[in-house]
Parts: C-alpha cells; sequence; structure tokens
C-alpha cells in the first residue's frame, strides 16, 4: 500500500529508487534441526542474485509495545520489490521453503519500502484529499 498511497509529488526527484523488504514472523519459538541448518546455509546464495540481504535475522523481540509478538523476526531487503517477488518466486528459494516449514510456522510478507525523503504529511494530505474526493466532499482550499 505504501506505493500507492505515497504522493508522487511530495517524493524528491533526487530520491532513491524505492526499497522492499521480505518480512517473516516465524511462531512460535523457531525449532532448529538439521533442515533448518541446510535452509539457513543456503539461502544467502538465492537471495545473491536479487540484491537480497538479511536486516534481522531470527531475533526474539527484545520489546513488545503495543500488542502481542510471538517468536522470531526475520526482515530481508531488496533493491525493489520486483527483486524481493523474484527471490521469493525462483525456483532456488522455492526448494529450501519446505525445509523452514516443516519445522517452523510463521507468516512472511513482502512490503514496499518508503523512498528516500518520504514525508508522512504530505502523504496525511494526500490521503485526506483523496478521501474527500470519494466522498463528494470536495471543498475549496482554506487559507
Amino acid at each position: 500500500m505504501t506505493s500507492e498511497v505515497i504522493d508522487p509529488d511530495a517524493v524528491p526527484r533526487h530520491a532513491v529508487l524505492m526499497t522492499a523488504y521480505a518480512i517473516g514472523n516465524l511462531h512460535p519459538e523457531p525449532v532448529l534441526n538439521d533442515e533448518v541448518f541446510v535452509y539457513m546455509e543456503h539461502i544467502q546464495a538465492t537471495l545473491d542474485p536479487f540484491g537480497g540481504r538479511f536486516l534481522v535475522h531470527g531475533a526474539p523481540a527484545r520489546e513488545v509495545r503495543e500488542g502481542t509478538w510471538p517468536g522470531a523476526v526475520v526482515i530481508i531487503g531488496f533493491p525493489t520489490f520486483e527483486d524481493a517477488r523474484g527471490w521469493y518466486d525462483s525456483d532456488a528459494y522455492q526448494a529450501l521453503i519446505p525445509l523452514r516449514t516443516r519445522h517452523m510456522a510463521g507468516d512472511i510478507l513482502l512490503v514496499d519500502g518508503t523512498p528516500e525523503g518520504y514525508d508522512p504529511v504530505r502523504t496525511a494530505a494526500h490521503l485526506r484529499g483523496t478521501r474527500a474526493a470519494a466522498a463528494g466532499d470536495v471543498r475549496p482550499d482554506e487559507d
């Protein structure tokens, strides 16, 4: 959704390409066995062709400030969303997935990051305008 709600006019022209992330919530605590070790030993080779790198790898939450967070977190960064999708869909990674899923339940997400210079204030204004237009509540700008 990030790429769909960012006001394109709010992003500076010098902004870098948007990044993307694969985020995993492994729950409950991961069960480590030989298949999981093989998965860990081979995953980086599946990431390399897509520019992927671990930002967080299997770390339990140090502090849960809101809600609950069972298990451990994995965050992998990619140059683009297409790279993240290409990695996940690749034959090499698809062959590894069962080595993990037989022993660890979890949720895996692919998400867009935000570009350099992202401004949440401008995004909120853009979303307000979009919501107002959809509701037919278009008001003149207030000075």
